[in-house]
């Protein structure tokens, strides 16, 4: 088994490197970079401003293209010169494979560099969003598990009862509210809407919360929390509960049940102390995933709706921006993460049963 381990660590750099290697490779590659983006937002000021260069009275120019062999939308008229000095200072002077290996060398030992545009480190942005981040990960994750097993459960036993329908009614009536329109909804009643006021609007504490006291700090906290893990959790829990009531359905139809029932064990023993270990194997499967789905994307406009600055946010304005170091850095993060969080998964396996040998595999 410890041979096993070892491989999937191992595993973990060849693909890291080829994630890497062919996001570098379409997102460099792409129109609209940091090069383009400059041209466009320098043109914009000189019409504004009324300055044009002498340059710019050619009309037939056309788009110059640079001696690294890259053509740039916008750069017409353009001194050389100038675009030359934009290209050093995003680094488009050096060649596509040497931008790769510089930043592949920075990587592996976590230095992120700077964002082009917030005039940060990346690694300070990252660790200033983290908490929000981890913060809806974790507890829609926990949340979400301690609703749909226990219901799933209870579904599967009660299967074809009253309970069962109208609790399935229930479930798919809310996972068809998007969690974004819950959200609003949440806010129009319980945050200064035309309803109630109780919760705050934004923000993951309050602005005095270094005056608070540590349970006020706690209350606080989860103050602010609430609304937001609602509306992601209300969302969320219905596909896991469908998924945990048919695993228990086809552990629960099995003949070792059948024999445990003939030799006097009752329900409860039956389902937790036989059922539950072989059902929870493949819902265990998905917990990796749907934690790093949370985490950096499913949550990403309820950060922006509850003003929450997290790292899918932080992510996802970096593709708007073309900030190149702060989307590759959060895709190497997220890769990493999720590679790790699979062999976690495979490690929750064997103690939940120890029968498993993934040597076999």
């Amino acid at each position: 088994m410890q041979i096993y381990f070892l491989k999937r660590f191992l595993l973990i750099i060849p693909t890291l490197f080829t994630i890497m290697l062919v996001n570098f490779l379409i997102i460099q590659t792409a129109p609209g970079g940091p090069v383009e983006r400059f041209l466009a937002q320098m043109n914009h000021a000189t019409k504004i401003g009324g300055e044009v260069s002498d340059a710019a009275n050619f009309s037939n120019v056309k788009n110059f293209q640079s001696d690294s062999g890259l053509k740039y939308q916008g750069a017409s008229g353009v001194d050389p010169e100038i675009i030359s000095k934009i290209e050093k200072l995003y680094g488009f002077d050096l060649s596509l494979w040497q931008r790769f290996w510089l930043m592949i060398k920075k990587f592996l030992t976590f230095d992120f560099g700077e964002s082009f545009y917030q005039d940060k480190k990346i690694t300070d942005l990252i660790l200033d969003k983290l908490p929000v981040s981890i913060s809806i990960g974790l507890w829609t994750s926990l949340l979400v598990y301690f609703i749909s097993i226990p219901l799933g459960i209870k579904k599967a036993v009660n299967n074809g009862s009253k309970f069962d329908l109208w609790t399935s009614s229930v479930v798919i009536f809310l996972h068809a509210i998007p969690s974004f329109l819950f959200a609003i909804l949440l806010i129009i009643f319980f945050s200064g809407g035309n309803f109630l006021n109780i919760f705050p609007l934004r923000g993951l504490v309050s602005q005095n919360f270094s005056e608070l006291n540590w349970y006020q700090k706690i209350f606080d906290y989860f103050w602010h929390m609430t609304l937001p893990i609602i509306a992601m959790v209300v969302g969320g829990f219905a596909s896991l509960t469908f998924f945990c009531k048919n695993s228990f359905l086809e552990e629960i139809n099995k003949q070792y049940v059948l024999a445990s029932y003939a030799k006097g064990l009752n329900q409860n023993q039956v389902l937790y102390r036989h059922v539950f270990r072989n059902a929870m194997m493949i819902v265990i499967a998905g917990l990796p995933a749907a934690l790093i789905g949370i985490l950096f994307t499913s949550s990403m406009l309820i950060e922006v709706i509850f003003s929450l600055d997290g790292i899918g946010l932080l992510g996802y304005e970096a593709v708007l921006s073309r900030d190149y170091p702060v989307m590759f850095a959060t895709l190497y993060i997220f890769t990493l993460l999720g590679l790790i969080t699979n062999i976690i998964s495979d490690f929750t396996y064997v103690l939940i049963d120890p029968r498993v040998n993934f040597n076999k595999f």
